[in-house]
């Protein structure tokens, strides 16, 4: 075996082994949490999600009018019409606290995503 042959062989392995080349890793698929808003209140008002990451809110409207899910600390908005649902992708979050609230309906529609 020549030198050339070996340095080819060693970086082949180096590459199917060192990167993992032979065992690829999955994307893990986010998690998909259910929210109701009815009565312009959302359901659950508190939604607990795993500390660094990412999840979908799948929010589904129930009332016959218009909202939107609104969070300046989530950086999120949403317009959701009555009788339907939409998606709201939240990127994975540092442990805390993140308020959001229905921009139609702040008085009533609110809640708290909490990363844990």
């Amino acid at each position: 075996m020549t030198k050339g042959q070996f340095a080819t062989i060693a970086l082949t392995t180096f590459l199917v082994i060192g990167t993992g080349w032979f065992a690829p890793s999955i994307a893990e698929e986010p998690a998909t949490i259910e929210v109701t808003l009815k009565g312009h209140q959302f359901a659950p008002a508190e939604i607990h999600v795993p500390t660094g990451r990412p999840v979908i809110l799948r929010i589904t409207n129930q009332d016959d009018t218009v909202e939107e899910f609104d969070s300046t600390a989530l950086q999120v908005e949403k317009v959701i019409v009555g009788g339907h649902y939409g998606l709201v992708r939240l990127r994975p979050l540092g442990p805390g606290r993140y308020s959001f609230m229905g921009e139609y309906h702040a008085d009533t529609a609110k809640g708290v995503v909490v990363s844990e």
